[in-house]
Parts: structure tokens; C-alpha cells; sequence
């Protein structure tokens, strides 16, 4: 049986915003955040520290205000939070451990392309989303970093094309050709 998970602190939080370009400016100008990567005009990645994203912004669409309370995809608000694992192995322990115990995966393992983090997304009992990463960017002075913008494709989402996924991945367009695994 797989081990308990030991996180190392808490990490980024995500939250789903009306008007991302709004929520920028005011997370920038009010808060006093720097932005680290946009994914065009869907997400925005903001810090205060030294990982690549402490908080990052996804645009929901034009609908999403009138969404009921309750967490779904889409609607205003927290999107999910996270917490700290120290590599690959120990997020899939992780993932081992919860699957174990019956808790629902909902995206996972994967590695993003802004911030390079690696992810395991999966719901707490109320069905809020909680995510395990590891292997962030890290931005310091003797490591600065260039914002860019990432297309809004698969290698945003996650660079592995889901080969690591633990439960099926989400629709997204053409999926690439399988890989032979033994050349």
C-alpha cells in the first residue's frame, strides 16, 4: 500500500475570474503581483516569490457568472489550490495512495508549460479541487524570467500529451500519434 503523501508547504492557488485583463491589472496595480506567462487570453500566471506562479487567473466564459454556488468548471471563484510534493515519484505515490482510498482524480499526472510544474488534480470531500506539484520554475535574481505567451494548445496544458495520465484525459483536439515506448 502506497505511503501518505507528505506535502512541503502550500503552494499556488488558481482561481477562475470574469475578466481576466481586469483581474491582472487589479492583482498587479492593488496587490503588487508580477506576471510570470500568459496562455493567450485564457490564463494569466502571477507571483509575489520565487516560484514561476503563486497565483494564476483563468478567463471563464461569457456564461460562467450565472453558474450555480456550488464548484463547477467554469463558474467565478477558486478553480483549485495546491500543495508542494518534492519530485515525480512522490506524486505518484500520491496518486497510488489516493486512488487506494477511492478519491476521485481529476487530472493527472501531467507537466505544464508555464511554470514546468507537474500536476495531479483530484477532489476533497466537498468536491473542491486540491492539486500535488512539484518541480516548479524558479525566478531569483541570479535566474531571472522572461514573460511570454503560450499558445492555448496541448503543450500549455501539459507537455507530456498526456502519456502520465492516471485516469482518461480530457477531450483537446487532434491527439498526437502514440509513441512506440520500445525504440
Amino acid at each position: 500500500m502506497a505511503q501518505r503523501p507528505r506535502p512541503q508547504r502550500l503552494g499556488h492557488v488558481v482561481l477562475n475570474v470574469r475578466d481576466l485583463a481586469a483581474s491582472v491589472r487589479f492583482y498587479v496595480d492593488m496587490v503588487g503581483l508580477e506576471v510570470s506567462d500568459y496562455i493567450e487570453d485564457q490564463m494569466a500566471f502571477l507571483r509575489c516569490g520565487h516560484d514561476h506562479h503563486d497565483l494564476a487567473l483563468a478567463q471563464i466564459p461569457a456564461d460562467g457568472a450565472q453558474r450555480e454556488a456550488t464548484y463547477t468548471p467554469g463558474r467565478p471563484g477558486l478553480e483549485h489550490f495546491s500543495y508542494q510534493l518534492g519530485s515525480l515519484e512522490e506524486i505518484e505515490a500520491a496518486a497510488s495512495y489516493l486512488q487506494q482510498h477511492g478519491v476521485e482524480i481529476v487530472r493527472g499526472i501531467g507537466k505544464h508549460g508555464p511554470g514546468e510544474n507537474l500536476f495531479l488534480v483530484f477532489k476533497d470531500p466537498d468536491g473542491n479541487y486540491c492539486e500535488f506539484y512539484a518541480e516548479m520554475v524558479q525566478v531569483t535574481a541570479a535566474r531571472p524570467y522572461t514573460p511570454r505567451i503560450w499558445k492555448n494548445d496541448l503543450a500549455a496544458f501539459d507537455q507530456w500529451h498526456f502519456d502520465k495520465f492516471v485516469v482518461p484525459p480530457p477531450e483537446w483536439g487532434p491527439r498526437p500519434a502514440p509513441s512506440d515506448k520500445n525504440e
